[in-house]
């Protein structure tokens, strides 16, 4: 992952800052609360006038790492350990960059096991100036066939094969689709939605889960992670299906039915399933 707060300048200081702010922000209401811990160092000036002081170490206990950073003279030291009960059982000292990888997984997996929406996280890593690890699943509007065609050798390896050969699908389905709608403004944006918006989007969502994690963690439904995306794609395929098939027979008021369908379904990123696209 690439960051603009992994660069050589960075100032330990506004980083420990930033990820005092912006993780409770980052997670759903109420979680934040048990798995955030934010350390201080206050003044007497501080203390009488009530400023709550220079934020000295920040550490979150995640699904998979308690990670912390805090700062040493002007140097900031990062910490990454996995613990069974309570017992250490491996730690590290990554680099910011790698550090700050493992939070983004971290923080993703914490909402997702909350239940909640990738969206919140999202934003708020990127306030802070991190790029996620899914950020290369972007599809350009300049070019859509090129980047639906580039998708499926992107995900290969970060992803089972089953779900790589599913966007693969979906992928020629929409840029079969592409040309047949070329000139039809509302049918051709509902293509090119789905190709930059709700594919890759979804991609997001899991890519930047903790791997091992998201294939076996269970959710309140009884699903993983991993399942969650299948089924997703499931619907995104079908959909796209319709709307190829309504571009051949030319009936557009089918094709923007199942745009209107999947405007309503993927609005908000999750890994949560509903309903099915329309017939």
């Amino acid at each position: 992952m690439t960051s603009s707060l992994a660069g050589a300048g960075t100032d330990p200081q506004a980083l420990l800052d930033g990820l005092a702010e912006r993780i409770p922000a980052a997670l759903p209401e109420g979680v934040a609360e048990s798995v955030l811990e934010v350390e201080r160092d206050r003044s007497m000036g501080d203390r009488i006038a009530g400023r709550p002081g220079r934020v000295a170490s920040v550490r979150l206990r995640g699904p998979e790492w308690v990670l912390q950073a805090r700062a040493q003279g002007r140097r900031l030291v990062t910490e990454a350990q996995r613990e069974v009960r309570g017992v250490v059982i491996a730690r590290q000292a990554p680099p910011l960059a790698t550090w700050l990888d493992l939070l983004s997984g971290q923080l993703h997996a914490l909402v997702v096991e909350a239940a909640g929406n990738a969206v919140t996280v999202t934003r708020a890593l990127a306030a802070l100036g991190v790029a996620e690890p899914g950020s290369d699943l972007a599809v350009d509007p300049a070019d859509v066939a090129g980047g639906l065609r580039a998708l499926p050798l992107r995900l290969a390896g970060r992803a089972p094969d089953g779900v790589v050969a599913s966007v693969q699908r979906i992928a020629d389905l929409l840029v079969d689709t592409l040309p047949r709608v070329a000139g039809s403004f509302d049918a051709e944006q509902t293509v090119v939605r789905t190709a930059t918006d709700y594919l890759p989007r979804t991609l997001q969502a899991y890519v930047t889960l903790p791997p091992q994690w998201a294939a076996t963690h269970r959710l309140p439904d009884g699903g993983t992670p991993l399942t969650a995306l299948q089924a997703q794609l499931a619907v995104l395929e079908q959909a796209a299906t319709r709307m190829r098939d309504a571009a051949v027979a030319a009936d557009a008021s089918a094709l923007l039915a199942n745009g209107a369908f999947l405007a309503d379904r993927f609005a908000v990123s999750g890994l949560d399933v509903e309903s099915s696209p329309p017939a």
